[in-house]
């Protein structure tokens, strides 16, 4: 078995304000946070629009911490290069839009920025399972891709334990996310199974007690489960 990937929590900035984003960048980066998702969506493989290039690129300026886009987008070959150029050091594209995933896997690499990897909720392991070689992550939906605030679909821990015991059959050491519902009672499941960068939004901006106590007590909570 590979050694364990360290603990990331990661937000979404969906819930944030769009009109503050460079504010609101800034905020969660002082909350303590590991690196930044930005929910890439283009209004046809999800249904919802929400960050192009530029907009990422006018907040890049405001923090050091990493980017990553995860491109819910149709074709991601098209748009990989722009949310690079925009800072996005990790690009993760989803497997059911990349007829030629090794060549779209291949070409974020040349970019310059680590490729990772999606899975719907309903697209098996096995959709991966021959470009864990080219990946340095792979993303579980633990929701169906479009939306914040959704439930967390427990039956997706099996799927999360797959992913991981794939990457220590061929030696990998991958990192595993978990995208969706990610909160103080869903955490545990998450890490358990074997995930180890836990994608969090609503949780994060709802704790009555601030993004800094919402950081720290899903983190204790994954470190707790890692532990136990």
């Amino acid at each position: 078995m590979t050694e364990p990937r360290p603990i990331s929590i990661v937000p979404s900035v969906l819930p944030a304000d769009f009109s503050r984003l460079g504010e609101e960048c800034v905020a969660l980066a002082e909350a303590g946070v590991d690196r930044i998702q930005w929910d890439v969506m283009d209004g046809r493989f999800v249904p919802n629009l929400t960050f192009g290039p530029d907009v990422i690129a006018s907040c890049r300026k405001h923090v050091d911490i990493p980017f990553e886009a995860h491109l819910m987008v149709l074709d991601p070959d098209e748009l990989a290069g722009r949310y690079v150029d925009a800072g996005c050091e990790i690009l993760i594209v989803h497997a059911e839009t990349a007829p030629h995933l090794h060549r779209t896997l291949a070409r974020v690499r040349e970019l310059g920025a680590s490729p990772a990897v999606a899975l719907n909720p309903a697209t098996p392991v096995a959709a991966v399972q021959h470009v864990l070689d080219l990946v340095d992550m792979v993303l579980v939906m633990t929701v169906n891709p479009g939306f914040g605030g959704q439930d967390y679909i427990a039956t997706m821990e099996p799927k999360v334990a797959e992913v991981r015991a794939l990457a220590d059959a061929q030696g990998l050491t991958l990192d595993v996310e978990v995208d969706g519902g990610i909160g103080p009672s869903t955490i545990a499941g998450a890490v358990t199974a074997g995930a180890n960068v836990l994608i969090a939004g609503s949780a994060l901006y709802r704790d009555p007690e601030g993004l800094g106590h919402a950081v720290s007590d899903l983190r204790a909570r994954a470190e707790a489960a890692r532990a136990s």
